[in-house]
């Protein structure tokens, strides 16, 4: 065994003593200088563990664009429900790998002493968002508890095991990368709600035939705009157990948990529509003749509120609903477009692609940052051959230059499934322009709510195109990530172009915020005189180091065993 290996194996071990004080990066307000105290992490007490609590080592944290939200927000994000950090101050660090070192009474036949866990920061408590790293202070700490908050939530434990076949950068990174696999797993409602408010929206001159079906046979209660009095007949008859009720549409209130449009004519009347969804609502659009221009939509809310949009030609106003018609994953055999590809986020997004079984024949990736493109180029292609698929970056300076480059690659048909991780309305519009008519949009930036921008639904009920995005993960995500990457089907070191020590992470998000990396950064809390450095940087210093990385420069274990052996504290962040 090779003097890294025993200083990794040796720091994997739960030591006999811990101490009581570490080092922590906590949030007080707004800006990189309210993270610690004047620049610097501050020195806290080491807990013990009441009955219900784990005492953790953290040993690795990958800092994330959504942290720099945080920053920028301070108490007045939406996960902080207005908290006051300068008295209550929070602590990022959601993508976090943790090792047990202590363990409760009440949660020793679940958990011990050196078990390892990624934790997954998504939490529902009785169905209110909480979040591991916003609302409960995360990672960027030496050791800390973590209680029922985190270990009796919702959907129980919010951890997942791993063991020690992964690497704890790796660790990390299986979070944004649940974040990847969940934005091709089904999060919006299919199917009407039963017991939900209904919205049913007609026009007199509209002479077509419908068929309701069940569609609306479960709802509570249906109200009805402008609609012909054979069809309110109809809709009656179809659902005998709502209450149903006739009203103007100016004077119509929401929200809704589902909205039936006939014969959609008017683009500004379904975008009222869409403004009155309710979480999750959807909105289902009948009718066989395009809209007479774009819906201005609240997309923010496709991201977080999970709305979605559904269609048919009609008549059979239930044809519209159900996931064989509404899918998630990338078309098969197609074309997927990448917009902000070259990002972090982007780069894993375009690797899941290339390396999905049956997954897209042609994929492309585009970004305005040439630098982050060669390097996303330079680790990518490699995969792509080996895959058997067609990768095609460029630096989108244009949009007429990419929808040239798109209509070569599809024959004028358009992108059968495009991701935007670029975090602006404008790129999502421009995006959705290239976009197949049955075509999927999965929005991935996490625009806030309130962000308007312009779509053409007449696709959704015309061709059946899909519009999409996700917020977070789940713990199954993470999971499967798990496998995956066990398996050789995902490299999360693939995504790694930057570590340090704990005193680097204010460091770190800087560089986040300048987009100085073009990849992820993890911060390593018990590596001492480790300054950011770029994977690169260290291979080129440290021979060693780099021969260890693998194929491509890419970051594992091995390499991250060297790193330890040059840079561990003696003992761990034990000074007083």
């Amino acid at each position: 065994m090779s003097s890294a290996d025993e200083t990794y194996q040796t720091y994997h071990r739960v030591p006999s003593a811990i101490p009581s004080r570490t080092l922590a990066w906590n949030v007080y307000g707004k800006g990189v200088e309210s993270v610690g105290r004047d620049g610097r992490p501050e020195w806290v007490d080491v807990g013990r563990p009441s009955a219900d609590q784990l005492l953790v080592r953290v040993d690795a944290v990958g800092l994330c664009f959504s942290d720099i939200k945080l920053i920028r927000l301070g108490g007045e994000h939406p996960k902080l429900y207005g908290r006051n950090l300068a008295t209550d101050p929070t602590r990022l660090g959601h993508e976090t790998a943790v090792t047990v070192m202590a363990v409760g009474a009440d949660l020793a036949d679940g958990f011990h002493p050196g078990q390892r866990l990624a934790i997954q920061p998504d939490i529902y408590v009785k169905g209110r968002s909480t979040a591991y790293g916003y609302t409960i202070p995360g990672g960027l700490i030496g050791y800390h508890l973590i209680g029922p908050e985190v270990l009796a939530a919702d959907d129980g434990a919010y951890v997942v095991e791993v063991d020690d076949r992964l690497g704890y950068a790796e660790t990390a990174l299986t979070e944004p990368w649940a974040c990847v696999e969940a934005a091709y797993s089904q999060r919006r409602r299919l199917e009407p709600l039963r017991g939900g408010r209904a919205w049913v929206i007609g026009h007199p001159d509209d002479h077509r035939s419908y068929e309701f079906g069940a569609a609306l046979g479960d709802a509570r209660e249906i109200v009805v705009s402008g609609l012909r009095d054979d069809l309110a007949a109809a809709l009656r008859a179809s659902a005998p157990t709502a209450a149903i009720s006739a009203v103007a549409e100016a004077e119509v209130r929401g929200p809704f948990d589902d909205i039936v449009v006939l014969d959609p004519r008017s683009g500004t009347l379904v975008a009222r529509a869409s403004d009155a969804l309710a979480f999750g609502g959807v909105l289902n659009l009948v009718g066989d003749k395009a809209l007479d221009g774009p819906s201005d939509i609240d997309v923010g809310r496709i991201h977080y509120h999970y709305t979605a949009y559904v269609g048919t030609t009609g008549p059979l106003v239930s044809a519209a609903y159900g996931e064989r018609r509404n899918r998630a994953e990338l078309r098969p055999g197609g074309v997927a477009l990448f917009v902000g590809a070259a990002g972090p986020m982007g780069q894993m997004h375009l690797e899941r692609a290339l390396k999905t079984p049956n997954g897209p024949k042609t994929v492309i990736g585009a970004d305005l940052d040439a630098d982050r493109l060669a390097v996303a180029r330079a680790r990518l292609a490699p995969v792509a051959t080996e895959f058997g698929r067609r990768l095609v970056m460029i630096e989108s300076a244009s949009e007429e230059e990419l929808a040239t480059l798109v209509a070569n690659e599809t024959g004028g048909r358009g992108a059968d499934d495009i991701i935007v991780t670029a975090p602006t309305a404008a790129a999502v519009t421009q995006a959705a322009r290239l976009l197949a008519g049955d075509g999927m949009l999965v929005l991935f930036a996490g625009l806030p709510v309130g962000t308007r921008a312009s779509l053409d639904l007449s696709r959704v009920f015309l061709s059946g195109a899909q519009y999409t995005g996700t917020s977070g993960s789940r713990i199954a995500d993470q999971a499967l990530v798990v496998r995956k990457t066990l398996a050789g089907q995902l490299s999360p070191g693939h995504a790694l172009a930057a570590v340090g020590g704990m005193e680097a992470a204010a460091d770190g998000l800087r560089a986040l915020m300048e987009g100085r990396f073009a990849g992820k950064i993890v911060i390593f809390p018990h590596l001492e005189n480790l300054p950011l450095t770029a994977v690169a940087d260290l291979a080129d210093a440290d021979p060693e180091l780099g021969a260890a990385l693998g194929s491509g420069g890419t970051w594992n274990a091995d390499a991250e065993a060297v790193l330890f052996a040059h840079h561990l504290a003696t003992p761990t962040l034990a000074r007083p």
